[in-house]
């Protein structure tokens, strides 16, 4: 990547097959700075990895990050619904501290506003504890939907290490835009991922989902405002791209989203 572009981490949904030593290394070799780790399942039956704190694979994982010069951003992903209790990510929380983890990724499925915002608090101070914050992300098809949702439950926090995760796709999808950012204060928005998408919106909440697991686009390659959206996020806020890759080998992908994205911001930053 260019020295004057902004560092780019890859999220590990975006080739998730591979186990996190082998992902660590691919994306160190095409470039990215940093990575995201699936270390939680983010839905019933979803690929996770176990990195267990002195474990083999927790060695390898570290010897890949060192050898790669890159970090761990995120962990993800998890769902704080009404069954959720925040002294069950004790194992997950260890794992990322071993990692030098900065976020936790959650979203949020609790129709019990004040126990989402309790349980978000609780999870707020763990994370704390090991050094690290929590982002949540909106998803339309969940509790937590929209932009106006995530930063009121933020906010009933009242804990700094709390922000808002913005997800190109689900806030165009949640019917939010790039403009409705601008009157937040920039330590809400920590973190932002890019994907591209057609222009349609799908009609239900299964095509919902199924787009945002199988059916994203490169960066450029579809309608989201990606440009507008670099425009109004605080300078200092992290990016990343998910895109889950098709049949391609995980180096082709990865080197494509890279490509792909670094042309956006690029573009974006030639024009300020």
């Amino acid at each position: 990547m260019s020295r004057t572009s902004p560092p780019l981490g890859i999220a590990h949904f975006s080739c998730i097959e591979m186990r996190p030593a082998d992902f660590v290394d691919l994306a160190g070799q095409v470039g990215y700075a940093s990575v995201g780790l699936r270390l939680h399942p983010a839905f019933s039956g979803a690929p996770f990895y176990t990195l267990a704190p002195g474990s083999a694979e927790m060695r390898q994982t570290k010897t890949a990050l060192r050898q790669a010069g890159i970090g761990v951003y995120d962990i993800e992903f998890v769902v704080v619904d009404g069954a959720f209790s925040p002294t069950n990510l004790s194992a997950v929380l260890d794992s990322a501290a071993e990692l030098g983890a900065r976020r936790l990724s959650v979203c949020g499925d609790d129709p019990d506003n004040g126990r989402f915002v309790a349980n978000l608090s609780a999870l707020a101070e763990l994370t704390a504890a090991v050094g690290m914050a929590v982002d949540l992300e909106i998803m339309p098809w969940r509790q937590i939907g929209t932009l106006e949702t995530a930063v009121r439950a933020v906010a009933a926090t009242r804990m700094t290490n709390v922000g808002v995760l913005v997800d190109a796709l689900h806030l165009a999808r949640s019917g939010g835009s790039p403009g409705d950012l601008i009157r937040l204060p920039p330590s809400m928005i920590r973190s932002v991922q890019l994907c591209d998408a057609q222009a349609e919106r799908p009609e239900d909440t299964a095509a919902l989902i199924a787009e945002a697991r199988g059916g994203r686009l490169l960066p450029g390659f579809g309608a989201l405002p990606l440009g507008d959206l670099l425009g109004v996020i605080p300078q200092d806020a992290v990016i990343s791209v998910e895109v889950p890759k098709g049949a391609e080998p995980g180096e082709v992908h990865l080197r494509a989203l890279f490509d792909a994205t670094t042309r956006i911001l690029h573009t974006r930053r030639s024009a300020a």
